[in-house]
C-alpha cells in the first residue's frame, strides 16, 4: 500500500471519527440538557440513543481499519494479530445491523398505513448484515494467506537447514 494511500486514508478517517465524535457531543448534549423538546410522531429520546450507539459502531469499526492500515505499512497484517481486529469490525457491523433493525422497530408503529416503509428498512437491515459476511469471507482469506505465510516460513527455515 503506497504512502499517499495511507495517508488519505487516514486523513479520511480523522476526519470521520472527528466528525461523528461532535455529533455524538451534541446528541448526549440534546439528551442531559433536556433543551430540545419532542414534537415529532416518534420518541427523540430513543432515537438519540440509538444514534449515539449507532456512531459508536462506526467509530470501532474505524479505530479497526487505522490499526489495519498500521500493520500493512509494517508489513504484519499476515498474522493472527490481525484477526481480533478483522473480528471487532465484524462485530460492529453486526451490532450497526441490530441498532438499525431497533430504529426499524422503533419507526414501524407509524407506518400502519404504508408497511412497506418498513419491509424496505428491513432490507436494509439484512444488506448491513450482508456486509458483514463479507467482511467475514475476507477473514477467511486473511487465514489462509496466515496459513500459507507460515508454511512459508517453515519451508524456508527446512532450505536453510539443508543448506
Amino acid at each position: 500500500m503506497g504512502k499517499l494511500t495511507v495517508r488519505a486514508l487516514r486523513a479520511v478517517l480523522v476526519v470521520v471519527l472527528t466528525g461523528t465524535v461532535f455529533v455524538q457531543a451534541l446528541m448526549l448534549w440534546a439528551l442531559i440538557s433536556g433543551n430540545d423538546p419532542e414534537d415529532g410522531s416518534l420518541p427523540l429520546t430513543p432515537l438519540r440513543v440509538i444514534t449515539i450507539l449507532g456512531i459508536g459502531t462506526a467509530q470501532v469499526a474505524m479505530v479497526c481499519v487505522w490499526r489495519l492500515v498500521t500493520m500493512v505499512r509494517r508489513g504484519t497484517v499476515f498474522s493472527h494479530a490481525a484477526f481480533r481486529y478483522v473480528d471487532a469490525i465484524i462485530g460492529a457491523i453486526v451490532a450497526a445491523a441490530l441498532v438499525w433493525f431497533a430504529v426499524t422497530a422503533l419507526n414501524a408503529p407509524g407506518q400502519r398505513d404504508d408497511p412497506g416503509v418498513t419491509v424496505i428498512m428491513c432490507g436494509v437491515g439484512l444488506a448491513i448484515l450482508g456486509v458483514a459476511l463479507i467482511v467475514l469471507v475476507l477473514r477467511m482469506l486473511l487465514a489462509q494467506a496466515v496459513a500459507r505465510d507460515v508454511e512459508a516460513a517453515e519451508m524456508q527455515a527446512e532450505l536453510y537447514e539443508v543448506i
